[in-house]
């Protein structure tokens, strides 16, 4: 099969949570056989942490507008067995509008559906759907189920929709020994957002307040200077990718903090949990509806909702965290591996488009 897709960025991992994903999926996908393309659009944000120049088995195509890219995007789908245009893609209408066209199988994958929904009731202008919503797709996937599946069909007349859920790749996080710089008895990494924070406040800062003695530790990007730090949390402005196995092996345990329109939609399992569990890591999260399906509360995970939740899990005996910890990855491996999710991407795309397009 060949797929070319249209999205945000694959070639660096910086404030973006698609890249990593998407890196270990189209390698599965190239392992497999299959020849992906993928068109970025050369943005300085991206371009200046860029971390991936060429994408291993595949082609990355980078282009500074759309008419200077139209004529090879056009040459790239003569011959796609699949096209799919993912959730920010900046040029995703333009991109939609080029898959009319197409004989390929069109997909559309919406990596942050709750944002999505959230944005569309709101009478915002998105980049990367246009006023036909999602009709023009033949399957439409989405990071979250639950009643975000209904929404994409009530809301942008998605035809025919099915999860695909977050992954990790095995190979990247794994258990790994401890690093110094990231020692903590608790951590959190993820870039700083808005609709977090109360959260954050409550499940992270607020214990580290409760427990000078103890080290905290965070990682992420665009921390705003009025964060409001205390002594004892320890910042790392950016771990990259081939880092979060160490920083995540390196705390008692760790923390997961799901997106505000996500937590309330249910159902969308961030990929930092995936893969702070596959590094065996104890695994602490907020709770949202169905969180139950991808983890077994009190066996699997740690589920928290008020500080004295958080501070109680940070009492836990080293050999419970450690079981707690074996548990989570030995489901994780089983069942949200990249592996897993490849092949659920294949079956998908059969049912959606015939044996000839997974071939």
């Amino acid at each position: 099969m060949k797929l070319v897709v249209f999205g945000l960025a694959i070639s660096s991992s910086w404030g973006n949570g698609h890249a990593t994903l998407l890196r270990a999926l189209f390698r599965e996908l190239t392992a497999r056989g299959h020849h992906i393309v993928f068109f970025e659009r050369d943005v300085q944000y991206y371009s200046f942490s860029r971390d991936l120049h060429q994408l291993p088995g595949g082609k990355l195509i980078f282009y500074t507008s759309w008419e200077e890219v139209l004529t090879t995007a056009r040459h790239e789908l003569s011959d796609a067995d699949a096209a799919m245009v993912m959730s920010y893609c900046p040029d995703g209408i333009a991109a939609t509008e080029l898959l009319r066209a197409s004989s390929a199988l069109r997909l559309f994958y919406d990596m942050d559906t709750p944002v999505t929904l959230a944005k569309v009731r709101a009478g915002e202008r998105l980049s990367y759907i246009g006023p036909r919503g999602l009709s023009d797709f033949d399957l439409v996937l989405s990071f979250t189920g639950g009643a975000a599946l209904t929404a994409l069909q009530e809301d942008l007349g998605a035809r025919k929709v099915a999860p695909l859920y977050g992954w990790v790749d095995p190979e990247v996080h794994h258990p790994v020994a401890p690093n110094e710089q990231y020692r903590a008895s608790f951590s959190y990494l993820g870039t700083y957002a808005a609709d977090r924070q109360v959260a954050l406040e409550r499940l992270f800062i607020e214990p580290a307040r409760r427990l000078p003695q103890e080290r905290f530790s965070i990682g992420g990007a665009q921390y705003p200077p009025e964060f409001p730090w205390a002594p004892n949390i320890y910042f790392h402005r950016h771990v990259a990718p081939a880092e979060h196995p160490a920083f995540f092996c390196s705390s008692r345990l760790t923390l997961n903090l799901t997106r505000e329109p996500m937590r309330e939609m249910g159902w969308c399992p961030p990929g930092r949990m995936f893969e702070a569990s596959a590094c065996g890591a104890p695994l602490v999260s907020d709770v949202w509806e169905g969180i139950e399906d991808f983890f077994t509360p009190g066996e699997e995970i740690l589920l928290v909702r008020t500080t004295d939740d958080a501070v109680n899990a940070t009492r836990l005996t080293d050999a419970e965290l450690t079981r707690i910890g074996r548990a989570g990855r030995e489901r994780t491996l089983a069942e949200h591996s990249v592996s897993r999710r490849a092949t659920e991407f294949e079956d998908l795309l059969v049912t959606a488009g015939g044996e000839a397009v997974a071939a």
